[in-house]
C-alpha cells in the first residue's frame, strides 16, 4: 500500500524538480515531461506529449535506427550522457542554452525501453561568464598593470619602474601604507618577469612568531622542536626557481634577520634542526609599510639586510596622491561586485562620487574597496547614493573643489558611536573576521576590538559579515 501512494506521488516529486525533465519511448516520442520543462522551453505538456524529441531541435542530437527499426537517440548507445552541452528550441523560436544529462531506461528483463532526459537552463551563467569576460578585458586595457588599477602620473612611473624591475634578478623593495596595493605589485613583477612559470610563494613575517617563522621558511628536520613530528620543506625550498615575496619584512625579527642576511649572500638555507646546506635559487621580493632606513637608525632592522634587500626600491603613492584614479578605483570594485552579487545596482550616482572624491582615504585602495562591499549591502537602490555610504566618509575630507558638489558639506554625520560601530564592522569585514588583523587596520589593540565587538554585540564572523 505504501509503494502505491508513493507511486502516486511520483508527478508532485518530479514537479518539484528545477531542471526540465523529459521521457521518450523507443521511437524518440516524448511520453511525460515534468513543470519545469514546460517553463524552459516554452510548450504546454499537450503540445510536447506524442510528438518527436526532434521538436526541441537539440543540435547535439543524433538520430538512429536499431535492427528493429526502432528510432532513437545516438547519445544513448553507452547507456547514459553527462553534462552535455547543447541549445534546445523555445517555442517562441529562440534557443536556450542547457546542460543535458541523460540514461536508457530498462524494463525488469533488462531490456531497453526509452530514455530520460534532464535539461538544466544555463543562460544565466553564460551570460555572466560573458559579462565577466569582457570585464576582464576591458580591466586588461592602458589604464591597468597586472590588476593594478590607474592612469594617474604617479601610477603611471610605478607601473614603469615594475616592468624594468622584472626583467631583474636583483631584490625589489616595494614600499608604501597599508592598503596600497604592494602585493599587486610583488605579484606582477613575478608574472611579468622570466620565473613566471616558477612557484610565487608569500610569506607574512608579521603573522608568525619567531621560532615558527623560521620553521615556515627555512623548514625544519624531524624531532628538531617539540611537536615536530616529521620534517617540512620550507618556504624558501618551496620558492626554488621562482621568487619567495616577504610581507612585512620590517617586523622579521632581528635573530630572523641574520639568517634571513646569509640566505641571501650565500644562496643556501639550513632547516631548523639541521645542519646540511640545500641550495636555493630565489628571486626575493620584499614589501612594508614601515620606514626601514628609520629603524635601521634605531637599531631596529639590520644595516647590511637593509642594503641587501633595498636593491630596487619601489614606492607605491597613497590614494590621497592619487586622486584622480578614485573614479576608475570606483568604477572597478562596482562592476566586479555587481557580477559577484547579482544585485540590481546599475550605476553610482554623481553626489555618491563626489563623497568618494572628496575623501582623504587614510586606508588606500583597500579603504575604497570595503566601502564598496559596504555600499552594495545597505544600497536598496538601482543607483549607490552618499547615504549608502559609510558616514565615516563625510569626517575626514579634502577641500572641495568647484566642480564638486556643495551639498556634500551639508551632510549630518552619524552619531560617534555609530560611526565607530561602522568602521569596526568594516575592519572585520576586511580582515575576514580575524580579531588582530582587525585590530592592526584600526591601528587599535585586539583587546580593544574584543571590547567593541561585545559592546556592539557582534560575536560571531557571520554576524559582522551579515
Amino acid at each position: 500500500m505504501q509503494e502505491e501512494e508513493l507511486k502516486a506521488y511520483w508527478k508532485t516529486v518530479v514537479d518539484t524538480i528545477q531542471e526540465g525533465v523529459m521521457i521518450v519511448d523507443l521511437n524518440g516520442s516524448i511520453v511525460a515531461v515534468n513543470q519545469a520543462l514546460t517553463e524552459l522551453t516554452g510548450f504546454q505538456a499537450s503540445e510536447l506529449i506524442g510528438q518527436s524529441c526532434a521538436t526541441l531541435n537539440c543540435a547535439t542530437c543524433r538520430a538512429k535506427r536499431d535492427l528493429e527499426g526502432h528510432h532513437w537517440c545516438s547519445l544513448f548507445d553507452q547507456g547514459r550522457m553527462n553534462k552535455q552541452r547543447c541549445a534546445v528550441l523555445r517555442k517562441n523560436g529562440r534557443y536556450v542554452q542547457v546542460l543535458k544529462n541523460a540514461s536508457v531506461l530498462r524494463n525488469q528483463a533488462g531490456e531497453v525501453i526509452g530514455g530520460v532526459e534532464t535539461l538544466t537552463d544555463i543562460s544565466g551563467l553564460l551570460e555572466r561568464d560573458t559579462a565577466i569576460e569582457a570585464f576582464r578585458r576591458e580591466l586588461s586595457g592602458r589604464d591597468t598593470f597586472n590588476g593594478m588599477v590607474g592612469r594617474s602620473a604617479a601610477m603611471q612611473r610605478v607601473y614603469d619602474l615594475l616592468d624594468n624591475a622584472a626583467d631583474s634578478d636583483a631584490p625589489l623593495a616595494i614600499y608604501g601604507e597599508s592598503g596600497t596595493g604592494k602585493e599587486l605589485a610583488a605579484r606582477a613583477v613575478h608574472e611579468r618577469g622570466k620565473r613566471r612559470d616558477q612557484p610565487y610563494i608569500k610569506v607574512n613575517c608579521a603573522a608568525l612568531n619567531e621560532a615558527l617563522l623560521e620553521s615556515e621558511l627555512f623548514g625544519h628536520v624531524r624531532g628538531a622542536f617539540t611537536g615536530a613530528h616529521q620534517g617540512r620543506t620550507g618556504r624558501f625550498e618551496a620558492a626554488n626557481g621562482g621568487s619567495l615575496f616577504l610581507d612585512e619584512i620590517g617586523d622579521l625579527p632581528m635573530v630572523t634577520q641574520v639568517k634571513l642576511l646569509r640566505v641571501l649572500e650565500e644562496k643556501v638555507i639550513e632547516r631548523v634542526g639541521d645542519n646540511q646546506p640545500v641550495n636555493v635559487d630565489v628571486r626575493i621580493i620584499t614589501a612594508t609599510n614601515r620606514n626601514l632606513e628609520a629603524m635601521v637608525a634605531e637599531g631596529t632592522f639590520r644595516q647590511d639586510l637593509f642594503y641587501r634587500i633595498n636593491v630596487i626600491p619601489v614606492t607605491i603613492p597613497p590614494l590621497r596622491e592619487r586622486i584622480e584614479d578614485v573614479p576608475l578605483l570606483a568604477e572597478s570594485f562596482f562592476r566586479t561586485l555587481q557580477l559577484k552579487s547579482g544585485k540590481n545596482i546599475g550605476s553610482i550616482s554623481r553626489k555618491a562620487m563626489d563623497v568618494l572624491m572628496a575623501y582623504s582615504w587614510p586606508g588606500n585602495v583597500r579603504e575604497l574597496r570595503s566601502t564598496f562591499e559596504y555600499a552594495f549591502v545597505t544600497c536598496q537602490k538601482d543607483s549607490i547614493g552618499p547615504e549608502d555610504l559609510p558616514s565615516s566618509l563625510s569626517l575626514t575630507t579634502r577641500p572641495l573643489s568647484r566642480r564638486q558638489s556643495p551639498q556634500l558639506t551639508s551632510r549630518t554625520p552619524k552619531n560617534k558611536d555609530q560611526r565607530k560601530k561602522e568602521a569596526l564592522i568594516m575592519a572585520l569585514h576586511e580582515a575576514d573576521g580575524n580579531q588582530s588583523r582587525a585590530a592592526e587596520i584600526l591601528g587599535v589593540s585586539r583587546v580593544t576590538v574584543w571590547n567593541q565587538m561585545k559592546r556592539y554585540g557582534l560575536k560571531t564572523v557571520r554576524e559582522v559579515k551579515e
